[in-house]
This record gives C-alpha cells, sequence and structure tokens, in this order.
C-alpha cells in the first residue's frame, strides 16, 4: 500500500466490535452448516467450514523475534530514515527495509487493495448470495475467499509471493493485515477461516525465516499459538482498551500505533513502561510532510 492512505484502526475496530456477537454466532452455526462457495474448485473442496487449526510448534530458531519495549515506527504509506531511538520498523513490501533495523514487511493478505479486484480471480473475491462482491466499506476492499482449502492456497500463492519478495529484501518480519475481516463479511466468513488461512501464511513466513504478526483482531489472540504467530500489531489498543488482550497472548511483544492524544496518553499510562508505542496521523504520512504525526511516549 505504498503511497497510499493507512487504514482508519479507529473505524475498524469500532465496527469490528459492534459485530462481535454476530461474528461468533456464525462460527458456532458452522460447525453444523455450509454456505454458497460462490465459487468454482473444480470438486476439489466442496465444504465451506474452514477446519480449526492444529497446534503448531514454536518459531523455529532461524526466526528471529522482535526487541521487546523498542523504539517503533509506522511508515506502512511512504519510507523516510527512521527517526532517532527507533529500532523496529513497519514498511510496505514494496519499499526497502530501513537499514540497521528490525523491518516488519506488511502485506494486505485478506482483502485486495482499493482498485486491485482484477489482480484476483474472480472466485478468489467472496461474493454473496446474489454473486456480488463483499467490500470493506471502509476503504473499498473486496474481501478475499478463504472459505475452501482450494481457495486458500490459491490465495495464499499470491501472498506468499509477497512474503518471497520481503525474505529477498531482508525483511525479519511479516505482517499480514486484515485477519479481522471475517467481521465485515457480513457473516460468510467466520473466525476458523481467517486463522485456517493465516495458518498457511505464517507456516510459509517461517519457512522463509521471517517471523510473523497478528495485526489486530485482540479476539483471537488466544489462539496465536496454534495459528503460528510470534508477535502483535495493534492498532489504537489504548483507545479501545484491548492492550491487556494482546499482552496476556504475546507477552511485551506488541507494537502499538495509536492515532489520536488520547489513545496514546491511554496506552502510555498504562503500557508505556512495557510495549512499543507510537502515536501516528491516521494517513501514516512521511516525515516533513504536512499533516504528519509522530509522537511517542
Amino acid at each position: 500500500m505504498s503511497d497510499s492512505p493507512a487504514r482508519d484502526g479507529g473505524s475498524r475496530r469500532r465496527l469490528a466490535a459492534a459485530l462481535a456477537v454476530s461474528a461468533a454466532a456464525a462460527l458456532v452455526l458452522s460447525s453444523c452448516s455450509s454456505s454458497s462457495d460462490g465459487g468454482d474448485d473444480s470438486g476439489s473442496d466442496t465444504s465451506t467450514t474452514a477446519p480449526a487449526p492444529g497446534p503448531s510448534l514454536p518459531p523455529p530458531t532461524s526466526v528471529t523475534l522482535p526487541p521487546e519495549h523498542a523504539g517503533f515506527d509506522y511508515q506502512i504509506s511512504s519510507p523516510y530514515q527512521p527517526p532517532a531511538g527507533v529500532q523496529v520498523v513497519s514498511r510496505d513490501h514494496d519499499a526497502a527495509p530501513a537499514a540497521g533495523m528490525y523491518n516488519i514487511c506488511y502485506v494486505n493478505a485478506f482483502q485486495a487493495q482499493t482498485g486491485a479486484e482484477k489482480e484476483w480471480e474472480p472466485d478468489l473475491l467472496l461474493r454473496d448470495g446474489g454473486g456480488k462482491v463483499v467490500y470493506d466499506k471502509n476503504w473499498n476492499e473486496a474481501l478475499l475467499d478463504v472459505r475452501t482449502e482450494a481457495k486458500r492456497q490459491r490465495i495464499a500463492a499470491k501472498v506468499n509471493g509477497w512474503i518471497d519478495e520481503c525474505a529477498a529484501k531482508g525483511f525479519n518480519a511479516v505482517e499480514p493485515d486484515n485477519y479481522d475481516s471475517y467481521t465485515r463479511s457480513d457473516n460468510l466468513l467466520t473466525a476458523a477461516d481467517v486463522e485456517a488461512f493465516q495458518t498457511v501464511i505464517a507456516a510459509h513466513a517461517h519457512e522463509k525465516k521471517l517471523a510473523i504478526g497478528q495485526k489486530n483482531t485482540v479476539e483471537l489472540a488466544g489462539d496465536r499459538q496454534k495459528v503460528g504467530l510470534d508477535f502483535a500489531v495493534a492498532e489504537e489498543c489504548g483507545e479501545q482498551d484491548e492492550c491487556g488482550g494482546y499482552v496476556d497472548a504475546f507477552g511485551n511483544r506488541v507494537y502499538v500505533i495509536e492515532y489520536t492524544d488520547k489513545g496514546l496518553s491511554k496506552a502510555c499510562k498504562g503500557w508505556g513502561d512495557k510495549l512499543s508505542i507510537v502515536r501516528r496521523d491516521k494517513n501514516v504520512l512521511p516525515e516533513g510532510k504536512s499533516g504528519n504525526v509522530r509522537k511517542t511516549c
């Protein structure tokens, strides 16, 4: 998502909270019913309910985890020279990693970038019962259909290609965005669906010697070990009183982005001595550009 606005973490988190009950209900119902697949997998996979991810091993010793309570900067829009004191930087997969830093590589793993629907095969876009593509209305991004194993593997082929690019460029970790897409899917996706897909790309990241972070979605943080996730990148966990949920799952390897002074104050007051916290403008503008905001505890 180079040179494009960052996601509005606040609006997405509020939406996820409002849909938590219906999403949970959908997960329960998925165990006893199936929904229309909306695509043709040539009969190779007719199940629309994802299996729960099985147990996973800790990340291999070749994976380097990010440092705890380290200076952090979020640069997923456009890269710039990290300020003094920064040790961990997140940048888009199209960018180069920052020299001398622990670098996290951003990929949009569960949704198509705005206007990029044609880059995906039509049946890999999530569709409702009438055949219409389901969109994240906040960002006008088409959701990807991760309901079947066959489709998960086909979607992973593209996402894993981006992960390969991250590894080749020298990034240390990957940050797959929109893990919470199921909360915006009109109950077509379940938590089990997105966890099953995340498990696939987590295994690939580890094969490429990259750590992998959970992006938002605190309600699934308790499953992080069986999915294979190593740390968390949390937007507005201070604002939304969610930081503790991430700490319970990931310890102090939680990298927090707040978009308001109120959120920064809450995050710093509660977690400033333990977590990596930065306040950014919602468009994550580069240093020197009008509207750029960057503050820390």
